[in-house]
């Protein structure tokens, strides 16, 4: 794949790809790969030396692939947070201050004119709830006295547009802000959100250690840039566990020399705890309760602010969608009856019963034989499984609709 790509890409788009490869693909044999392509890898940077030197006669060099290492060092940890060491290669020689720019320059890469111009143009789209919350929270930065806030937001009411605006609104002014989710879904949806446990280096088995630390060294360009930002957000938080928290209050404490809470950092956490809190394998309820934020001796420090308003139901005008958006609220917030066996009940108007999968595809995908190539269409429905073999045989059965169509089989 990289040969091919070499024939009609420049070095920086085979040092893009390469990186791609390193971080999801996990290769067996990384550093053969780049003995075997580093040339290629590496020619605008010969190019660069040729042109400052006036010496077209000028071929590779160790310090040259020093410099494109550096570089595809540099994609890693901006996808993954993991250095060259970790694919099985060779590590390029830095100074101290490549390594902490490394960092720095993450979280100082926003244009601050593109960051105002979002700003700018969507403020005035808050609602007031919305605006409420935007301006208590920018007061605190402005204070710069630190804090910790629990945004409460229930899906629809606008939290990551809220959030998204919270953040480019630090970054127009050259702040750093760091954006942190607890799942790799949910950090995609924040501009530079990342892992909550890669970007704080979290123990793998935090909810079996009570005194968790997190692996981040007090000298160290990560250390800088939590002593520096203005703001850390976690997001979808309600997953995480109790001991997360805590290891993240003691190194920031650590970190800045300082008894406050969280060390004197902006801390804003969000998410709806009628969702899905921490996993524990093989546990009760009693122990997922235990494990949830709430019962973190850290939450009686918290600041709740609240978002209500169902945006996503108003912008549909659909009165059968605010009555099932304030069922799930009613489920969520324990309104529903409960039956004899423990679990709710469900109101008889909640869902329509399919007696088979077959009546559900029918359901779902009413004249997907016709209506296959209509993205749209098909980006408006979708069948939720809570196990991969039941996704896998509805999706098989639908393309089995549309193969009898084209006569496939």
């Amino acid at each position: 794949m990289l040969a091919e790509v070499a024939l009609n890409c420049t070095a920086i788009q085979i040092r893009r790809l390469f990186a791609i490869v390193l971080t999801t693909c996990f290769p067996a044999r990384a550093q053969i790969l780049w003995e075997i392509h580093k040339d290629s890898m590496t020619d605008d940077i010969l190019h660069q030396h040729r042109i400052r030197c006036h010496d077209p006669t000028i071929t590779f060099s160790d310090e040259m692939y020093n410099e494109a290492l550096i570089a595809i060092e540099d994609l890693c940890i901006v996808i993954a947070n993991l250095p060259l060491s970790n694919f099985g290669m060779n590590s390029p020689n830095r100074t101290a201050s490549d390594l902490m720019n490394t960092e720095m320059n993450r979280g100082l890469q926003y244009s601050t004119v593109e960051m105002a111009a979002i700003v700018a143009r969507n403020v005035p789209l808050m609602n007031e709830e919305q605006r409420t919350i935007y301006d208590r929270i920018m007061l605190a930065v402005s204070a710069g006295q630190g804090g910790f806030f629990f945004l409460d937001a229930p899906g629809g009411t606008g939290k990551t547009f809220v959030i998204s605006l919270i953040l480019a609104e630090i970054r127009s002014n050259n702040g750093i802000a760091l954006a942190v989710a607890s799942s790799g879904i949910a950090a995609t949806l924040l501009d530079g959100g990342r892992t909550a446990h890669s970007v704080f280096k979290l123990p793998l088995n935090i909810q079996n250690n009570p005194d968790a630390v997190c692996n981040i060294k007090k000298q160290s360009s990560m250390a800088t840039v939590l002593k520096r930002c203005k703001i850390i957000i976690w997001d979808e938080c309600t997953m995480a566990h109790k001991h997360s928290l805590e290891a993240l209050n003691r190194i920031l404490k650590d970190i800045k020399n300082s008894d406050k809470l969280f060390g004197g950092t902006l801390l804003v956490l969000s998410g709806d705890f009628r969702q899905t809190l921490p996993v524990i394998p093989r546990s009760t309820y009693a122990d997922e309760i235990n494990a949830c934020l709430k019962s973190s001796p850290l939450w009686r420090n918290v600041e709740k602010l609240q978002l209500k308003i169902n945006m996503r139901v108003q912008m549909l005008q659909d009165p059968s969608a605010e009555t099932f958006s304030k069922q799930l609220l009613d489920i969520g917030d324990g309104k529903v009856a409960i039956d004899e066996t423990g679990y709710v009940k469900l109101p008889t108007d909640f869902c329509t019963i399919a007696d088979s999968q077959d009546t559900l595809i029918e359901q779902i995908f009413p004249d997907v034989h016709t209506q296959y190539r209509n993205h749209e269409w098909l980006a408006e429905r979708a069948i939720l499984a809570a196990k991969n073999v039941d996704v896998d045989n509805f999706n098989l059965k639908i393309q089995n609709v549309v193969a009898r169509e084209l006569g496939i089989i």
